[in-house]
């Protein structure tokens, strides 16, 4: 027996953008591991097939699909991936997205606008292609953005703008599309543990290794793919990832100049956190 033909998701279709690796990846595989079949995506073609071959090897039902989802033909082509495929499509989970090390005042126009696409557009387009299928199936949507989009973060302009765009884009669709029992959700991920090749962009647009995080502070891949499951499958509006996305948010909402405080404290004492 397949190990998708058990579990509390058997029957039902995900599609994961940008899971040829890392969050993505390990959210698949947690899809996977509950029964359902799965769609992967990303713009790698050899880590995508890796990926796709690593699941199907375990057993689970998989698909891949090369598309850059800031292009909308692109998107259409994924969403009928899914559908010829398996016939149907329950879940998208809105995951890809370019990240960004660049003080606003230094980053090229084009740059941050790459970066905001990839945060936008790149959950737009898969949806806008999906909500046929989606509101047929009365399933579940869920964004995936950052604790840095409840607060901004310095070197962070583009990427905190998209992330945050996007938890007022689920209000507004769950406003819209109230009749359609679809759910819109949004996931804010707090500092995760990231493959070794991970790259943000800079003011340039040159890929360059992420900022310094305190691996204490991080949370594993897998730990966050299995949140993300429990927010789909619990169908929440709002999931905040770790207890300094918590502390954020409370902060931010109640005593706003004291987050800033602590923030451009930080910013002069831990330059190595954000350049």
């Amino acid at each position: 027996m397949s190990a998708n033909n058990a579990g509390p998701l058997a029957g039902q279709v995900a599609l994961i953008t940008g899971s040829e690796s890392g969050i993505g990846r390990e959210t698949a595989r947690a899809f996977c591991r509950h029964g359902a079949a799965v769609v992967l995506n990303g713009r790698q073609p050899a880590r995508l097939e890796a990926t796709r071959q690593a699941l199907a090897a375990e057993g689970y039902q998989v698909a891949a699909c090369l598309a850059d989802v800031t292009d909308y033909a692109a998107a259409e082509r994924l969403i009928a991936t899914a559908i010829d495929t398996f016939g149907r499509l329950d879940i998208l989970v809105t995951n890809a997205s370019i990240s960004m090390r660049a003080y606003f005042r230094d980053m090229a126009p084009e740059v941050f606008r790459q970066v905001l696409d990839s945060n936008v557009y790149g959950s737009v387009f898969p949806l806008k292609a999906a909500l046929p299928h989606l509101i047929r199936a009365k399933g579940s949507v869920t964004f995936i953005s950052s604790i840095s989009a409840l607060n901004g973060v310095p070197s962070g302009s583009a990427y905190c703008a998209g992330k945050a765009a996007l938890a007022n884009l689920a209000h507004t669709l769950r406003l819209e599309l109230a009749d359609t029992g679809v759910h819109f959700g949004v996931v804010h991920i707090g500092f995760t543990q990231n493959d070794p090749d991970k790259r943000v962009l800079d003011a340039a647009g040159q890929p360059v290794p992420i900022a310094h995080r305190s691996p204490r502070w991080q949370k594993s891949q897998a730990e966050v793919g299995a949140i993300i499951l429990r927010h789909v499958r619990r169908r929440r509006r709002r999931t905040v990832i770790s207890g300094l996305g918590k502390l954020i948010l409370v902060v931010h909402t109640l005593l706003p100049r004291l987050g800033d405080w602590v923030v451009l404290t930080s910013q002069r004492r831990l330059r190595n956190f954000y350049e």
